[in-house]
């Protein structure tokens, strides 16, 4: 029996887009024809896979008539009754369109905003319709590349209206769903409104209903900003707030490269698999990458498949790491688990802690904290010589 072979309490997504993606790039015209949505959910059913994620337009194109898309959602419902695969998020496309050249939700034109509501709530209503749980919000063109063309206190307030109008939309229908910012520093726009996970949790908290409103960071988008992408992730499970996440490899500051997961930077991608299974993360692990222009439709699906045996092998990896007897006493000797000590105890006050005789402060000054020993124990382990 293959031990990496996903399983549906593994809980693994991908979104139409991912695996749909036709190769197409600012230098490069499309390599691969369009993906059926129907032939999509099959094929990722056949590999494990537990979900399946759409843009409204990934399953029905714009334009498109009421007797056509009432066909398309009836195979695609079809194609999901047939193989247990569920939706558990979805998207609106408020990035492709010229229309949305200036962004969708933040605009300079009113008329586009509105659009763009309409646009939204529309394809909420097909998300609950569908099951899905989480709606997520990524701003796309919404930015800028000059100061002079954007008023971003303005654009904030804009933003800002837009979520009070679906979350108000949402509780009026009696949906139960919620919303998920996604961050990204840049592209398409030079800079994109809420860039990382620190300015969407900030922003969170000056709504109406702020729990409603999660993020969805992803991997490549905190990396393209220089972040640590475990850091960001920790911070939002502190908060309460890592409603959804997307899982890819990136390889360093520059364009958005939407790797397989495990294909950039592996060593960040254990320590991120490590703290979601720590923290008993029970979400979708979804899969938003793109199978490089290289790959012919073969090829796509033998990417998707390594996206869930990568995280697989990784979690068996970050358990062998935390089982291990000399790992548990470089983590004590690293005085790891300390820090969740409180540093006044409980009925202990700052007078009393002012009142304290200092510590052997020349002794604190000379010990190390063995975070090269400690480090170096979960290289090997995730290089496989221990264990």
């Amino acid at each position: 029996m293959d031990v990496y072979r996903p399983r549906s309490e593994d809980r693994f997504s991908f979104g139409l887009w991912t695996v749909g993606w036709q190769g197409v790039n600012t230098f490069g015209s499309a390599v691969r024809g369009p993906l059926d949505p129907v032939r999509a959910v099959h094929r990722l059913a056949e590999l494990g896979a537990w979900g399946v994620t759409f843009h409204d337009e990934d399953l029905v194109p714009a334009g498109t008539g009421a007797a056509e898309r009432e066909r398309i959602i009836g195979r695609f419902r079809g194609a999901l009754e047939e193989t247990g695969v569920v939706v558990p998020m979805a998207t609106t496309n408020l990035f492709t369109d010229p229309v949305f050249r200036d962004g969708g939700f933040t605009s300079n034109s009113r008329r586009v905003r509105r659009l763009a509501l309409r646009k939204a709530a529309a394809n909420i209503d097909l998300a609950a319709e569908l099951g899905a749980r989480t709606y997520v919000c990524w701003g796309g063109q919404d930015g800028a590349e000059t100061e002079a063309g954007k008023d971003g206190r303005a654009a904030l307030d804009r933003l800002r209206e837009a979520f009070e109008v679906l979350c108000a939309f949402i509780r009026e229908r009696g949906y139960d769903l919620r919303l998920a910012v996604e961050p990204k520093p840049n592209e398409p726009r030079g800079d994109v409104l809420l860039p990382t996970v620190g300015h969407a949790l900030a922003f969170i908290g000056e709504l109406e209903h702020p729990e409603m409103v999660g993020v969805n960071p992803e991997v490549g988008h905190e990396q393209m900003a220089g972040l640590n992408m475990v850091h960001g992730v920790a911070q939002a499970l502190w908060h309460g707030k890592l409603f959804h996440i997307d899982l890819n490899g990136q390889r360093g500051v520059k364009f958005d490269q939407d790797l397989r997961f495990g294909g950039g930077d592996l060593r960040e991608a254990f320590f991120l698999v490590d703290l979601l299974e720590r923290e008993g993360y029970a979400g979708p692990r979804h899969f938003d990458f793109k199978p490089p222009r290289t790959e012919d439709d073969a090829g796509v699906w033998v990417s998707a498949q390594a996206c869930m045996r990568n995280y697989l092998i990784l979690r068996e990896k970050a358990a062998a790491f935390r089982a291990d007897p000399e790992v548990a006493e470089a983590l004590e000797a690293s005085r790891v688990g300390e820090l969740a000590v409180p540093t006044l105890g409980e009925g202990e006050s700052v007078k009393g802690l002012l009142a304290e005789a200092d510590p052997d402060v020349e002794e604190l000054r000379e010990r190390g904290y063995g975070f090269e020993r400690l480090d170096q124990l979960a290289t090997e382990h995730l290089l496989g010589v221990r264990g």
